[in-house]
């Protein structure tokens, strides 16, 4: 499958945005006289070690949940931790963002890892809600890259390369990547790639990899009419752009269960599709939209434009280019499933074929710029509905077993990616 965008290679230590901040350097670490990377064994030791008190960090963040660009207390929380453990913390990045700075007593690479901190507003959980929550795991994600943070620092003698922790707000807006990239996060600190969990509807225990595939972006547009019927046109065409597509929303638990298969099914019904949210007020059509492949994008306008065109006086606007789908790396994503497999069983991964329709990224701005892989963790306890486990539903409730889970595993990873193999000076020797 071909990328709509195209990847930038960055230019080690070029100039950014946000003059005054300091993300440290990677120093000089001395020779490692080329040993293996840091060994899964003693990542996993760590993990025990914390894995009680990570759990209560999460539910102490779980009580205090934060709406998008509202992050203080829990970058508080997240910048004490780092500081603890021995990392260069730098917070106030991209808002209430904190980046954590861990180097390593080896050369390597430099990596980084990503976790999300904003809650869930009212409006967008699903049937509305009274108040902010965390019903999308970014507790559980901020949780897992403390505990990643914390481990390999306690090992930070036999880690090799940097790791760059970014804890991003306003995800849920799609507003916090942009601005921390435009902080000049990536150039700084010379990341050479970068990795990301999200918890996802599948047994505790298990990954989904998604090599090639991703979630969908968005796009909008505003129709206006005009003349003494416009509001009955507007409805009208709001019926019919809505029309326009190949998925809806799930309605019944079965609806969930068939969606979550279908993006295990290679060229299943979710391997291209439309969703189309299409609703008139007044005069006015407003309308947001998801495709896959994000190529999609320019058939579903003038699609739009052609609807709109059989009503006299009509006018079409799109606000703003869509925002990008995210796309994994597909070499990337297969090197972490073996990884995953060799280390922590071969039962651990499954493989997405699909993108989940009506869900999207800003961690798709990041992988346009370096490689690196998305993964879904999953949270899903035994016997438990998929809504406990589907994010934005009023009564997910992720297992909390799969923070030690998600902790051993990126733990792991990252580790040995950032580890220099000997004769190679650029890279790691991927897989």
């Amino acid at each position: 499958m071909g990328h709509a965008l195209a990847r930038r290679t960055l230019l080690a230590g070029a100039a950014a945005a946000g003059a005054g901040i300091v993300w440290g350097t990677t120093g000089k670490a001395v020779a490692d006289g080329g040993r293996q990377p840091l060994a899964q064994g003693a990542v996993d030791a760590e993990v025990a070690r914390l894995e009680r008190g990570l759990i209560e960090l999460r539910r102490d963040l779980h009580r205090h949940p934060e709406a998008p660009g509202e992050e203080r207390r829990t970058a508080g929380v997240v910048a004490r931790e780092l500081r603890a453990a021995g990392l260069t913390v730098t917070t106030g990045v991209g808002g209430h963002g904190v980046v954590g700075i861990l180097r390593g007593a080896r050369p390597g690479r430099t990596v980084a890892y990503r976790a999300d901190m904003d809650a869930v507003p009212p409006k967008d959980i699903v049937g509305g809600g009274p108040a902010t929550a965390h019903l999308c795991g970014h507790d559980i994600h901020t949780t897992v890259a403390v505990g990643v943070a914390r481990v390999l620092a306690r090992l930070r003698q036999r880690l090799s390369g940097t790791v760059v922790f970014l804890f991003q707000p306003a995800e849920e807006a799609l507003a916090g990547a942009r601005a921390v990239i435009d902080a000049g996060v990536l150039e700084r600190t010379r990341t050479e790639e970068i990795h990301a969990l999200h918890c996802g509807p599948f047994p505790v225990g298990q990954f989904a990899v998604t090599p090639g595939y991703g979630l969908p972006g968005q796009d909008r547009a505003e129709v206006t009419l005009s003349g003494p019927d416009a509001p009955g046109a507007a409805r009208r065409l709001a019926a019919e752009i809505g029309a326009l597509a190949t998925v809806t929303p799930p309605q019944t638990p079965a609806d969930l269960e068939r969606m979550v298969a279908d993006v295990q099914t290679p060229d299943g019904p979710l391997a291209r599709f439309v969703a189309v949210r299409a609703g008139a007020q007044e005069a006015k059509v407003s309308v947001s939209y998801r495709c896959w492949p994000q190529e999609r994008y320019v058939a579903v306008r003038e699609d739009i434009r052609r609807l709109a065109r059989s009503y006299e006086g009509a006018g079409v606007s799109f606000p703003a280019e869509p925002f990008p789908a995210m796309v994994c790396p597909e070499g990337d994503a297969r090197s972490l499933a073996r990884h995953l497999r060799r280390t922590l069983g071969r039962d651990t991964v499954t493989e997405l074929h699909a993108a989940f329709p009506f869900n999207g990224e800003d961690f798709a701005l990041y992988l346009d710029r370096v490689p690196g892989t998305y993964t879904f963790l999953g949270v899903r306890a035994p016997g438990a509905p998929l809504t406990a486990c589907y994010p934005h539903y009023p009564d997910f409730s992720p297992d909390e077993r799969a923070i030690g889970v998600g902790v051993r595993a990126m733990g792991g990873w990252i580790a040995e990616r950032t580890h220099r193999a000997p004769g190679l000076p650029g890279g790691s020797g991927r897989p």
